[in-house]
């Protein structure tokens, strides 16, 4: 059986459809696995061993659909559930499976703060997709594999930095998903470990006033790296602390301990950290920050205007943002 499984963007969300591939490729054993996703994320499902082949959408949608129809797929399984989607899936008549986005329930919850919200993280309804085949979460969690020439090289990091570092996420795609400068610049002055600043090109700017606090302690790496090596310092670092945005999920694949912090979103959208179930994971600790969870959520809970958007703005609509001001970041390497 051909499949095409369809997740455009972006990088955390390509993540978390990972086990889909996994589970399908390995538990419907004639399975031929697609995958079609934008160009600028091809490199995440590179060296992907479940996925057979990657097609890219790029500018001509209708010229990718006249491709995707030649190779006679059987089913589509659409984990982005849009307009282009609706397009990719009318062009190729083929029976298909759609991820229910719960928008209105999504709604509710932004506009009149009326959770209904499934207690399910979004993995689980990923495959509640591929239930008519028989495929069950096999609980191993997240993917994500580094191809040979993304590995980092010794050279790479700083030697201050090579017998560990902990990993500080300063970016996200929207501003009321990331920290102010000061909240950020708070958890640089106490870091008692190396640290290594994680973003894009677009983070630069602030990345570069925060290793200026402690050159020798903060190493900024942000648009330095490709996403894949920017994985492989992910991966590397002993704890990653990080908004609500992609490399929060690629440290969950490779099983990193994370402290997540949330701003105007909510973990109640389903898009928490995912281990799966088979994972063994104890950060021992004197004062037990994790305890027995791989992770540790930090959010200001009782705010009347949180969550104020399923994705995030350029800036706090109500103009106090105490949903990121409020956030106790000194208290992050308390037990560190």
């Amino acid at each position: 059986m051909k499949f095409l499984i369809i997740r455009f963007s972006s990088i955390g969300d390509i993540v978390l459809t990972t086990p889909v591939v996994r589970c399908l490729k390995k538990q419907v054993l004639t399975a031929e696995v697609h995958y079609l996703t934008k160009a600028a994320f091809r490199p995440i499902l590179a060296a992907n061993p479940y996925v057979d082949k990657i097609h890219c959408l790029e500018d001509d949608l209708g010229g990718l659909i006249a491709v995707l129809k030649s190779e006679d797929f059987d089913y589509v399984i659409d984990l982005h559930h849009n307009l282009r989607t609706l397009k990719v899936k009318r062009g190729l008549g083929k029976q298909s499976f759609s991820f229910d986005k719960l928008n209105i329930k999504k709604w509710l919850y932004t506009r009149f703060k009326v959770n209904r919200m499934p207690d399910r993280h979004i993995v689980d309804r990923y495959l509640d997709t591929l239930g008519s085949f028989g495929v069950k979460n096999d609980g191993a969690g997240l993917d994500y594999f580094i191809p040979a020439a993304d590995e980092l090289k010794p050279g790479d990091i700083p030697t201050s930095h090579q017998a560990g570092y902990i990993g500080l996420v300063i970016g996200a795609a929207h501003a009321t998903k990331r920290l102010p400068l000061h909240k950020l610049a708070t958890i640089c002055r106490q870091a008692q470990h190396p640290l290594i600043l994680l973003g894009g090109p677009e983070d630069s700017a602030t990345a570069k006033q925060l290793a200026a606090i402690d050159p020798v302690k903060i190493y900024n790496a942000c648009g330095q790296f490709n996403i894949n090596e920017s994985a492989a310092l992910v991966r590397q670092a002993k704890l990653i602390v990080t908004h609500d945005t992609g490399l929060m999920h690629v440290a969950a694949a490779f099983k990193r301990p994370v402290i997540s912090i949330w701003g105007n979103t909510v973990p109640e959208f389903g898009m928490y950290p995912y281990y799966g179930d088979n994972y063994l994971f104890h950060y021992r600790q004197s004062k037990g920050l994790f305890g027995d969870l791989p992770y540790m959520l930090m959010e200001v809970k009782g705010l009347p205007c949180r969550p104020c958007s399923k994705i995030g703005y350029n800036k706090c609509p109500k103009g106090h943002f105490k949903c990121m001001e409020l956030q106790p970041v000194e208290q992050i390497f308390q037990y560190f």
